[in-house]
């Protein structure tokens, strides 16, 4: 629901003479689009050559990951197939591996432009949308900004409720908690939506076994519009569970351990 600016006493009083009604509505279209803002869609090979696969694998772990460009077919978008196998083997002779079992992928690096580093700007959007279908299994997004502390990640449970079909998933950007090493981070801060680096997906259900997941694209968005509404079918809902959204920490299921390059 977009809020209605209403100068209040506190509002110095030139500034109040400026205030218009025709003005703030002006101002608030300015600041909340209404078109979705495409982070990045799967439609070409050189769309998932440009992101990363991640493993235990890479550290001696037996998982294995892989991306793949699947070709629109019929119905069936262009899509990243993100499938492999889980293994919760230990490397042999490596005592300071004490748990494996885990594979994500995120997008790389965009080069850089005449005016610095790429990075996305979403703090106009109040969600983070994507096109998914999954197998059922635990499934985390995680976003990378330029923050501090380059390590940090900021997660959230992908809640889909479709295994086997294609469905949008919206996740308030305010709803993203911040890790690092696949434990919060106290104190917490918000995301820093003005400078998202990377976005990806990991696999943290430490369940043995194959996996298979599928995305066409992400998206910064305030709302479907019409078209993504008669394409997603049913929305899986914007809230967490209560447990989670009420607790202060986010439960351990929902942060576990995604490693990363």
């Amino acid at each position: 629901m977009v809020s209605h600016y209403s100068p209040s006493d506190s509002t110095p009083f030139k500034f109040r003479q400026l205030i218009t009604p025709n003005l703030a509505l002006k101002l608030e279209a300015l600041q909340v689009p209404n078109k979705p803002y495409i982070l990045w869609e799967f439609t070409t090979p050189d769309s998932v050559k440009a992101c990363a696969d991640m493993s235990d694998n890479d550290i001696g772990g037996f998982s294995h990951a892989n991306l793949d460009f699947i070709p629109q077919i019929g119905q069936e978008p262009a899509h990243l197939r993100f499938s492999g196998t889980i293994s919760n083997e230990l490397p042999p002779g490596n005592a300071q591996i004490e748990r494996t079992g885990y594979a994500a992928w995120r997008t790389e690096d965009r080069p850089p432009t005449m005016f610095g580093k790429s990075l996305w700007n979403v703090d106009p959007y109040a969600f983070l949308a994507l096109r998914v279908k999954t197998d059922g299994r635990k499934y985390k997004v995680n976003v990378q900004t330029e923050s501090l502390v380059y390590s940090d990640l900021h997660q959230h449970r992908l809640y889909a409720r479709r295994p086997g079909n294609w469905e949008t998933v919206l996740i308030k950007w305010t709803d993203f908690v911040r890790t690092n090493h696949g434990m919060v981070v106290e104190p917490q801060s918000e995301i820093l939506k003005e400078k998202v680096r990377t976005i990806g997906l990991g696999l943290t259900d430490r369940l043995a076994g194959p996996f298979e997941m599928c995305i066409s694209r992400i998206w910064a968005t305030n709302g479907l519009t019409p078209e993504e509404v008669d394409e997603a079918g049913v929305v899986t809902p914007i809230y967490v569970p209560k447990d989670v959204k009420d607790s202060k920490e986010m439960p351990r299921e929902n942060v576990e351990e995604t490693s990363r390059p």
